[in-house]
């Protein structure tokens, strides 16, 4: 039985309707966008890093003991997924960014991607990351 980590990205939203909206309404379509899932608001996800297990527990013990970001990448072990958002932009991507030096080629490659994966969520705040393991 193998395990990993999948990494997935927010890539579009979209209205669970049947009918078309009409024009008088599409700002309700936009708020409704805004608040979520709970209206039919359907995210898609997009499979964007994937990382053996054990190679994902080795990657996130690069980041610093005992710091905030590495507490947040324990939670995929701990509850078996989390969710990164803008909340969580700065911390990952300092501790990310620290971290390149004392990791492997290999893990380089991952941190590079986060970081870009921060970025966009940085540049739109409603762009997110699910974080799940996954055993086959």
């Amino acid at each position: 039985m193998s395990e990993q980590v999948v990494f997935s990205q927010l890539s579009r939203k979209f209205i669970d309707e049947n009918d078309a909206t009409p024009a008088e309404v599409q700002q309700v379509v936009y708020y409704s966008l805004a608040i979520g899932h709970h209206l039919g608001v359907i995210d898609c996800l997009e499979a964007a890093l994937t990382c053996p297990w054990d190679e994902y527990l080795a990657w996130i013990a690069t980041l610093e003991a005992g710091s905030d970001a590495r507490r947040k990448m324990e939670g995929v072990p701990k509850y078996g997924e989390i969710v990164i958002d803008f909340n969580h932009v700065q911390m990952l991507a300092r501790a990310f960014d620290e971290a390149r030096a004392a990791q492997t080629p290999q893990q380089q490659e991952w941190s590079k991607l986060m970081l870009s994966m921060l970025h966009d969520i940085h540049q739109e705040s409603a762009i997110y990351l699910m974080v799940r393991r996954l055993r086959d």
